[in-house]
């Protein structure tokens, strides 16, 4: 027979006569009595749970009533930016010229990352066509640098798609931003001098993404880059170790919901941090090590 809801803060005692544990009570001790499933609430809300903790109280058994779960609502948001940090991403223009283009759809895997990119926009097409790239990650000190380039592209004529949204061409992003470039050691494209993480990157591999809807078939491309070095400024890097960084003096910039954020402190423990973190050096280290530096 199911439980009858209780509501918020309710005791409940589960005692038989003479204070006896009633029939099919929990033993005394302490413990937790398995929830009830809130079904969504169309138009959401509060609802109310069915979680109990029990323990002993001079020889009773009393159950205590959780308050309250918070519900669902179904939303249909126009972007799923849920907060990811910021990437200025440097490559060569046709003429040898130097681009340089924030993004924040990107994650790492060992020393791969993927870039989410739009097909025709200039960062994409350098990328492609020279197979190379920097990714630069600022800190949050740099978020009005960053800002500056918002809206630029280094495409002209600008793109349809971006005239709408407001977007207009500037040849030097470098100086549009206020940051100073700074040459390389394996590709072409430079490195930004004030970002606290840079890293050199080569293109292996390209996936079209939302192939199977013809709409969008051919505007957005996944791009898998290896890291061929990564270069750091020194006061984020952990004291005493040769190649580890410091998360509690590294800020990086956050993009929100197009709004830019920095990273407060650490909120809790990390168990996963407990593994020593050379357990996940990969292949893709050593290889980075045999690529040899651009000379001239």
């Amino acid at each position: 027979m199911p439980r009858p809801p209780y509501g918020p803060g309710r005791d409940e005692r589960a005692t038989g006569p003479g204070g006896a544990p009633a029939a099919g009570a929990p033993e005394p001790g302490l413990g937790t009595v398995p929830h009830r499933v809130v079904p969504h609430r169309p138009g959401g809300g509060d609802a109310p749970s069915d979680c109990r903790q029990r323990r002993s109280d001079g020889g009773k058994t009393l159950i205590r009533m959780a308050t309250t779960i918070p519900s669902h609502t179904r939303i249909e948001p126009g972007i799923l930016y849920f907060g990811t940090p910021v990437v200025l991403i440097s490559t060569l223009n046709e003429d040898g010229s130097a681009n340089l283009a924030p993004m924040s759809s990107a994650f790492w895997l060992g020393w791969r990352a993927v870039l989410g990119l739009g097909a025709r926009s200039k960062t994409a097409q350098n990328l492609l066509r020279t197979r190379e790239g920097v990714l630069n990650l600022p800190s949050d000190s740099l978020a009005a640098a960053v800002d500056r380039l918002a809206l630029t592209t280094g495409s002209d004529p600008v793109p349809p798609s971006k005239v709408k949204r407001g977007y207009r061409f500037v040849a030097d992003k470098f100086a549009r931003a206020g940051l100073t470039p700074v040459a390389s050691d394996t590709v072409g494209p430079p490195r930004v001098a004030e970002c606290p993480v840079s890293m050199e990157v080569v293109v292996e591999g390209v996936h079209d993404v939302a192939h199977d809807d013809e709409a969008q078939r051919g505007g957005i491309v996944a791009i898998e880059v290896r890291v061929q070095r990564v270069y750091v400024h020194d006061e984020i890097r952990m004291a005493s170790t040769a190649d580890r960084i410091d998360p509690d003096a590294w800020r990086p910039l956050i993009m929100s919901f197009q709004k830019l954020y920095g990273l407060g402190p650490q909120v809790h423990p990390s168990t996963l941090a407990r593994i020593p973190e050379h357990l996940y050096r990969g292949p893709d280290i050593e290889r980075a090590r045999e690529t040899p530096a651009m000379t001239g």
